[in-house]
């Protein structure tokens, strides 16, 4: 690798792999990203070519990672916000220096530290929140309960917790630092001190959104069901539906 390309990765706090096949065919972009992932440097992967499907050493880097949806270039901008608010969770604490380096008041408006991230369900357009309601339960002393709201409260707001390499993901909310979980026998999701089994989730790219926004799927790796709104309830569902449609913002 050049000088040049390693001291752009070595000095960088987030890369963003294009995902085209001109790009997994490139040799100097397998160096690059390749030499990211050696440094311990953040993925922020974006989707450019419609029906591509990342193989070999880019699907390996790539595999399991949320990617921005720039396929729709009628939604260019709205996709260049959701990646601005991807880089800027990414950075997390170090997004503070970025903010300093701003002169655009409209983009230090976006590129600010953030609480976490809000899930919004897509067919109700409904927040998920903690209520403030603490019940007992016999084996994992107490819970807090969840609802969904209609705006964004304290407690809607979410903070990834995630080792590398690894597809299991725990979400810590900002203002109680409880872990989200489901309990498959109650059908219910809550959160909690502390995370083991029943607090392990998987987040998947909604493939069939084209809003630009940061379209995912939730899925409870417990209990094997997925995170969805029925009749004004959180519930976990089976099988994946356009219900079980989320927006993280």
């Amino acid at each position: 690798m050049k000088n040049i390309y390693i001291s752009a990765v070595e000095n960088a706090m987030v890369v963003c792999p294009f995902l085209t096949e001109k790009y997994q065919a490139s040799k100097n972009c397998k160096k690059e990203l390749n030499y990211s992932d050696a440094c311990d440097v953040a993925f922020v992967p974006c989707m450019i070519q419609p029906n591509f499907k990342a193989k070999g050493w880019l699907g390996l880097l790539t595999a399991g990672m949320l990617w921005i949806d720039f396929r729709n270039p009628d939604n260019f901008e709205q996709s260049v916000e959701s990646l601005v608010k991807e880089i800027t969770a990414a950075c997390g604490d170090k997004v503070a220096e970025i903010a300093l380096k701003v002169t655009s008041e409209e983009t230090k408006q976006l590129v600010t530290p953030q609480k976490g991230r809000a899930f919004i369900h897509i067919s109700t357009n409904k927040y998920l929140a903690e209520t403030g309601e603490v019940i007992t339960h016999w084996g994992s002393g107490s819970r807090s309960t969840l609802t969904v709201t209609d705006t964004p409260e304290d407690t809607s707001f979410w903070v990834q917790v995630k080792e590398k390499g690894s597809e299991i993901v725990f979400f810590k909310n900002y203002a109680t630092q409880g872990y989200l979980g489901y309990d498959p026998n109650g059908d219910y999701i809550y959160t909690k001190a502390q995370h083991y089994g029943a607090e392990e989730w998987i987040l998947s790219t909604d493939e069939t959104d084209d809003t630009g926004r940061r379209a995912v799927v939730i899925f409870a790796n417990y209990g094997k069901k997925y995170l969805t709104v029925k009749n004004g309830k959180l519930t976990g569902v089976a099988s994946k539906s356009s219900d079980c449609r989320w927006y993280l913002d």
